[in-house]
C-alpha cells in the first residue's frame, strides 16, 4: 500500500499557476438571503486561476460559533422561484447523510460528533460553544428508513433500519449486500429489497483509523457502478498534521477496496477532509468535496469541490491550492512534494464547511440544473464574519464547471447579528423522483425541494 505521502505513489496530473495576492472577493456571486439575513459574501470561489489568495496569518484565532435555536413550525428554506420546498421527514435525530435505494427508498444516517470529557477549561469552553451550534451532541447511531409509496411526497413509512452502529455515515447498495461506514471501521449486512428492518449481524470489512479533527469522524461510501469497487473517504486527524505524521496513516485519503474490503489501495491522497463523492452523470470520473484547513486566516484556505486523479496528490498538509506552502510545515515535505500537488477545480469559499455533494441527474428541474453540482454547505467556526448556511448550486458544461457558485437553498441563518440558525445543511440527494433532498442535521428535517406545480 502506498503512503499519503510517498511521493513515488503519485500521478501528477496538469497543474495551473496561482497567485498569492490580495482577496478576490466575489459579490456577485451570491443571491440575496431572505429577510434580513445577509451571509457574508462567500470570498475564494471560482476558477482557481483566477483566485488571488491573501498570505496566511500565523496570528488567526477566530472562533465564531452559530447558536441554534430550531425551525419555527411554519418556517422552511428559501429556494429559487419556480420551486417549492416541503417538509419530508422531521424529528430526526441529527440526520447527516442520505441513499436511496434501487426501490426508491431513502436511507438517512443519523449521528453526531460525540461529547468527549474536556482535558482544560479553554477545551471546555469550546464544546460548550459546538453544542450551542448543534455540532456536538449525544449520537442516535442508526439509520432510518423512508418509504414514500404512492409518490407524493410524504413518507407514510418510517422504521428503524439499522441500530447500535458506531457514528454511521456512508452507505451504498452491491448486490444483496448493504455497506455502512462507521467511523472505525465499513460493515456489510445482508439486504432484502423491500425490508424495513435489518435484524442480521453485520459483517466488518474494513477497519478504519475512528474520530478526527472537529467533524473528522465522517467516512463516506460511493460503489463504483459495476460494484467492483467501495471508494472510502477519510478525513485527517488533525488541522495541519499538528499530532505528528504517524497519526494520519490512511487518513485525509480516498481509499479503494474490494466489496470484501481486501485490495485496499490509495486511490488519491493530500485531501484534508474529502466527505461528498460523487460521479459525474454519465462518467466514472469521481469528484468530491473537501473541507481545507483552519487557523490562517478569514479567506484561507477555501474549501472545494474536484475532480479526483487516481494516485493523485493534492497537497494536504504541506500546501494548498496545488503549490501554496503552508508555513507552519511545508519545512517537512519530501523534495518535489508540493511541486507535484495537485490544483483542485472549483473553490466553494473559505470555511464554508461544504459536506455534501450531489450531481443533478434527472430532467425535473430547468435545463441549468441538469448535470450540475448542489453542494450542501454547514457552515463553519474559523471566521469572523458568517460563510456557507446554505445549499449552493455549480453549473457544470462539459464535465467542468462552467459559471459562479450561486445560493440555491437559503434561510438557515436568519440573523446573522446574532449569529442564529433554524438548521445546517449537510447531505444532499438527487432523489430518482427528479427532486431534491437535504439532510439539515441541526434541524432534525430532511427538505425536498421540487418544481412547482403549475
Amino acid at each position: 500500500m502506498h503512503s499519503p505521502f510517498d511521493i513515488h505513489a503519485l500521478n501528477i496530473g496538469a497543474r495551473r499557476p496561482l497567485r498569492t495576492l490580495s482577496l478576490l472577493c466575489l459579490s456577485t456571486a451570491l443571491l440575496s438571503m431572505p429577510a434580513a439575513a445577509q451571509i457574508a459574501v462567500t470570498s475564494g470561489s471560482g476558477d482557481p486561476a483566477s483566485l488571488d489568495l491573501p498570505a496566511p496569518d500565523l496570528s488567526h484565532e477566530v472562533q465564531n460559533y452559530n447558536k441554534q435555536i430550531g425551525w419555527p413550525a411554519d418556517a422552511e428554506p428559501t429556494a429559487p422561484d419556480g420551486f417549492t420546498v416541503t417538509r419530508f421527514a422531521e424529528g430526526l435525530d441529527g440526520p447527516r447523510w442520505l441513499y436511496q435505494l434501487p426501490n426508491g427508498d431513502v436511507l438517512v444516517a443519523e449521528a453526531a460528533t460525540k461529547p468527549k470529557e474536556p482535558k482544560d477549561e479553554e477545551e471546555r469552553r469550546k464544546q460548550e460553544l459546538q453544542k450551542q451550534s448543534g455540532t456536538v451532541k449525544d449520537s442516535a447511531d442508526r439509520i432510518t428508513l423512508l418509504r414514500d409509496g404512492d409518490g407524493d411526497g410524504i413518507p407514510e413509512t418510517r422504521s428503524v433500519l439499522l441500530k447500535d452502529l458506531n457514528q454511521p455515515f456512508g452507505m451504498a447498495i452491491i448486490g444483496e449486500r448493504l455497506f455502512v461506514a462507521n467511523t472505525d471501521g465499513v460493515m456489510s449486512f445482508p439486504y432484502t429489497p423491500g425490508a424495513t428492518e435489518i435484524a442480521e449481524p453485520g459483517q466488518a470489512i474494513l477497519d478504519l483509523p475512528a474520530g478526527g479533527y472537529n467533524n473528522h469522524w465522517t467516512r463516506n461510501l460511493l460503489a463504483s457502478e459495476d460494484g467492483s469497487t467501495l471508494f472510502v473517504s477519510v478525513g485527517s486527524a488533525s488541522n495541519v498534521a499538528e499530532y505528528g505524521l504517524d497519526e494520519e496513516k490512511r487518513r485525509a485519503n480516498i481509499l479503494a477496496v474490494d466489496p470484501d474490503g481486501g485490495n485496499e489501495r490509495i486511490y488519491a491522497s493530500g485531501l484534508r477532509n474529502p466527505v461528498g463523492m460523487d460521479f459525474l452523470p454519465g462518467t466514472s470520473t469521481l469528484w468530491t468535496a473537501v473541507n481545507e484547513r483552519d487557523m490562517i486566516g478569514d479567506s484561507l484556505v477555501p474549501d472545494y469541490i474536484t475532480s479526483v486523479k487516481e494516485n493523485g496528490f493534492y497537497g494536504w498538509p504541506y500546501s494548498y491550492y496545488g503549490r501554496v506552502p503552508d508555513p507552519r510545515i511545508a519545512d517537512k515535505a519530501e523534495p518535489g512534494l508540493i511541486e507535484s500537488s495537485i490544483v483542485p477545480d472549483f473553490a466553494v469559499g473559505a470555511h464554508t464547511a461544504s459536506l455534501g455533494l450531489a450531481f443533478y441527474d434527472g430532467e425535473a428541474f430547468p435545463q441549468k440544473y441538469r448535470g450540475g453540482a448542489f453542494i450542501g454547505q454547514r457552515g463553519s467556526w474559523n471566521r469572523s464574519d458568517f460563510s456557507g448556511y446554505r445549499v449552493a448550486f455549480v453549473p457544470f458544461e462539459n464535465g467542468k464547471p462552467s459559471g459562479p457558485i450561486e445560493d440555491f437553498l437559503t434561510g438557515f441563518m436568519p440573523d446573522e447579528a446574532k449569529g442564529e440558525t433554524f438548521g445546517r445543511p449537510v447531505g444532499v440527494l438527487a432523489a430518482q423522483d427528479g427532486s431534491l433532498l437535504v439532510a439539515d442535521d441541526a434541524g432534525g428535517i430532511v427538505w425536498r425541494v421540487s418544481p412547482t406545480a403549475n
